[in-house]
């Protein structure tokens, strides 16, 4: 790719999904033209690309004729884990990394949006969405009272996968996280952000527009 244009990748700084496409990015050392969207403005460009127009979205050889759109989070950490894998995120049994991140992508996370934002979901008693979330949690923390991260004594995309849902749900109410029985889920989060990779992620960045400059990320 050095003799191409460097990938597009449309992204929202706090989106959880695009945090982990940008925390890979950025542990494989490829560079891509950062495109942050202001979500209620999304510009048409990221419209045509990826019709959902949801972040993060990742353009490869943008205008050729091989162009390629990857439009879901962990097919671009994916995607860019095969260029490159120095400390060997995917050196984990398959199968249970695919059923982790499930459980993160199709369970915790449609009920950590009902606990985060009550008012938008209709029917959802008071406490079911944190006794949901907690399941999930439970898991987490049972795992990292074993180990230092989530499959092992190493990292590996699992931990990279859900890193930034977790921070999500703690900052709903810090008090509570906190306070709460996650000894060993806190100690992994907190350390996960003070890493210099999660602050590289999220840099922050003006909004993006057709015929700015190149922002390198």
């Amino acid at each position: 790719m050095t003799d191409k244009t460097p990938p597009a990748l449309y992204s929202f700084r706090r989106c959880p999904y695009a945090i982990r496409a940008r925390l890979a990015l950025r542990y494989c050392g490829i560079n891509v033209a950062l495109r942050e969207v202001v979500l209620r403005d999304k510009p048409e460009e990221l419209v045509k690309v990826s019709p959902k127009a949801t972040v993060p979205v990742l353009v490869i050889n943008e205008g050729e004729a091989d162009q390629e759109i990857i439009d879901e989070s962990l097919d671009i950490m994916l995607w860019a884990l095969a260029q490159n894998d120095p400390a060997g995120w995917l050196d984990v049994d398959a199968e249970l990394a695919n059923n982790l991140i499930d459980a993160n992508d199709e369970q915790f996370k449609p009920w950590l949006d009902r606990y985060k934002y009550p008012n938008r979901y209709q029917g959802v008693e008071p406490g079911e969405a944190l006794a949901h979330c907690e399941t999930f949690l439970d898991e987490l923390e049972n795992r990292l009272e074993r180990h230092a991260y989530i499959c092992g004594a190493r990292a590996s995309i699992v931990d990279f996968a859900t890193y930034s849902f977790v921070r999500q749900f703690a900052f709903v109410d810090m008090e509570w996280f906190e306070s709460s029985r996650y000894v060993a889920l806190k100690n992994w989060l907190r350390a996960f952000m003070e890493s210099g990779l999660f602050a590289a992620a999220m840099t922050k960045y003006p909004p993006w527009r057709a015929g700015d400059s190149v922002t390198l990320f």
